[in-house]
């Protein structure tokens, strides 16, 4: 059976493949391996606030047993002040809506504020036996609280959730689709026939969504799916993230190549915040 590890530990190290490059334009580079420096400075297998942001998830609901919006928010803080959840004690790469909301106190709800911010950090929500649809909203809105990346966070946990049941992907799918209302995510399941040119990696919550299930679809395994995913640029940290929670559960952190795990920094502060 697949456990958070699987999922974190993929999330983490599609984060720090795709670190170096983010922001970059598509078919500007290659990236086969774990590189470092480029973008943001980091050296390889830095992993940036889309860990840092799962793991201070991770850690809430370790300490108060489920979802504790308050405490989750203030381990968010200690990220974003403190520089805890961190490789190197410092945040770095923090997106302009959880600034806001973090700095404010209010998960910000206009329709200009439906970055990937959330999505990033929901997967853990899928270990938890009793989650609720209102549960993954909430947690979303400490920072995200439009209706459009509330609705990614819950279709996205909802396939990570029947992959743990032993779903294929293709019916994980077509389960994280049942109940969704919102026209946007309509054509998820069939993204897997568009051609790469048709898929956007922008940070739009819409497009992460859309890109790393399509990464996912067009491989067979976590290492071409993760790669795929960074190469795909723009917001490459993101996109192999969203993809390696849900390719983590798929093919288990085994399926990391050891290079790459073991270039990872600071696996003790991940292995701190596991919960299951």
């Amino acid at each position: 059976m697949r456990t958070l590890r699987d999922a974190v530990y993929a999330a983490a190290v599609g984060d720090a493949l795709g670190v170096p490059v983010q922001f970059r334009e598509r078919d500007t580079f290659h990236v086969d391996t774990m590189t470092g420096y480029g973008t943001d400075n980091k050296p390889p297998g830095t992993w940036s606030d889309d860990t840092s942001l799962t793991l201070a998830t991770c850690m809430s609901i370790k300490e108060s047993g489920g979802v504790d919006i308050s405490l989750m928010r203030t381990y968010f803080l200690k990220w974003y002040e403190k520089g805890e959840f961190t490789p190197f004690g410092e945040a770095f790469d923090v997106g302009t809506t959880t600034r806001q909301a973090l700095e404010t106190g209010v998960g910000l709800t206009d329709v200009r504020s439906n970055g990937n911010g959330s999505l990033m950090r929901i997967v853990p929500l899928a270990f938890l036996h009793s989650v609720s649809k209102k549960d993954i909203e909430a947690v979303s809105a400490i920072t995200h609280g439009h209706r459009i990346a509330k609705d990614a966070c819950i279709i996205y946990v909802s396939i990570a959730q029947a992959l743990l049941q032993g779903a294929t992907l293709p019916e994980a799918i077509h389960e994280g689709m049942k109940g969704n209302k919102n026209p946007l995510f309509e054509h998820l399941p069939e993204v897997g026939t568009r051609k790469r040119e048709e898929i956007k990696s922008t940070g739009y919550v819409v497009d992460t969504l859309y890109a790393s299930i399509w990464s996912l679809l067009q491989t067979d395994n976590l290492k071409d799916a993760l790669l795929t995913a960074v190469n795909l640029g723009d917001d490459s940290d993101t996109t192999a993230a969203v993809t390696g929670g849900l390719g983590g559960i798929l093919y288990g952190c085994e399926s990391i190549p050891s290079e790459w795990l073991n270039t990872l920094k600071r696996k003790d502060i991940i292995e701190n915040c596991l919960f299951f």
